[in-house]
């Protein structure tokens, strides 16, 4: 038996939740940092490539609502990405307060190949529920989804 095996057989769903999570962000980090992002970058890039080509051009916030990141965080990663030429970010006309972050050229360029490396190790991680476009790994989707949607929030 695999020490992984052994280690989550008595491990409470949380526990497994955050190990998994952890699991991805390491290897994620690790695949991506030859292209000169961060898992966090990354995340961030590859939500507004998808988001650009659904035909939104959303604000900081918008794009920290969508990732689950926190804004001041999404700001702090967009300045870096900017500085390193793969992002701009402009002030809204409509609303002097907003920023809206578009991918540069050689953004999105090294978004295709981030998201391309990201895809081959969602592959390799997803291969016992039978890959990408398995029933398990729908069904497993779905779960997920169940959770995210619950409020955690403390009560007010």
């Amino acid at each position: 038996m695999s020490s992984a095996k052994q280690a989550s057989e008595n491990a409470t769903p949380g526990f497994l939740v955050w190990r998994l999570s952890m699991k991805w962000r390491v290897a994620v980090d690790r695949a991506v940092g030859p292209l000169g992002l961060t898992h966090a970058q990354y995340s961030l890039v590859a939500s507004l490539y998808g988001m650009h080509r659904a035909g939104e051009h959303p604000s900081q916030r918008r794009l920290a609502d969508h990732t689950g990141l926190e804004p001041l965080y999404v700001s702090k990663l967009a300045r870096s990405l900017e500085a390193a030429g793969l992002l701009d970010r402009t002030r809204d006309p409509a609303d002097p307060r907003a920023v809206r972050l578009t991918l540069t050229d050689e953004g999105r360029a090294v978004t295709l190949r981030a998201i391309t490396v990201v895809q081959g190790l969602l592959e390799r991680l997803l291969e016992p529920l039978g890959g990408l476009g398995g029933e398990r790994t729908r069904a497993f989707s779905h779960e997920l989804a169940a959770l995210l949607d619950v409020p955690l929030d403390p009560p007010t």
